[in-house]
């Protein structure tokens, strides 16, 4: 099992991206092919809000792990923690985070981490944009998924960050 980041090749190469949260992680799946991207699939983890922590982080990862096996993903990118003033709920959004580097890595997937200003920035053109913004631009870049929630579409929006660092770095390794 490698975590290598695999080169640019002919062939599509699936990235997961994945928006943490402990009643919400979204996920999205898109294809890569050079410069080219398009929607494969996306959705949201609900665990049961109700049941007790462990068995919401078992149910994020073992949510997470059937995606995988059932969009055979061949890298992954999380986004990083937006930091928060209340100490519990950020350590208990710290939980969820662990789940969704986890999950990929035990598949062994590459793992990769983007700040939401970087994510924003990639997708909108300004690490400032609010969801709504983020939103409509997944509508525009990937027409094909249909009407996503905000979950998803920051999910989306993480796998094209990683989908353009991915191709600057091909790049940039070809000039060096």
């Amino acid at each position: 099992m490698t975590n290598a980041i695999r080169p640019l090749s002919s062939r599509a190469v699936r990235i997961l991206g994945l928006d943490p949260g402990l009643r919400r992680t979204g996920w999205g799946v898109i294809a890569c092919e050079g410069t080219r991207m398009s929607h494969v699939a996306h959705g949201v983890l609900t665990p049961d809000t109700t049941a007790p922590f462990a068995e919401r982080l078992l149910a994020l990862l073992d949510g997470l792990a059937e995606v995988i096996a059932r969009h055979a993903p061949d890298e992954a990118a999380v986004e990083e923690t937006f930091m928060n003033n209340n100490a519990a709920s950020a350590l208990k959004l710290g939980h969820a985070r662990a789940c969704a580097l986890l999950a990929p890595a035990r598949a062994g997937l590459a793992v990769a981490e983007y700040a939401p200003t970087v994510v924003k920035k990639a997708v909108v053109g300004t690490g400032g944009a609010d969801k709504a913004q983020v939103g409509f631009m997944i509508a525009r870049l990937l027409p094909t998924a249909g009407r996503t929630t905000a979950d998803a579409a920051d999910a989306l929006a993480v796998a094209i960050a990683h989908a353009h660092a991915r191709t600057a770095r091909a790049v940039l390794g070809r000039v060096a």
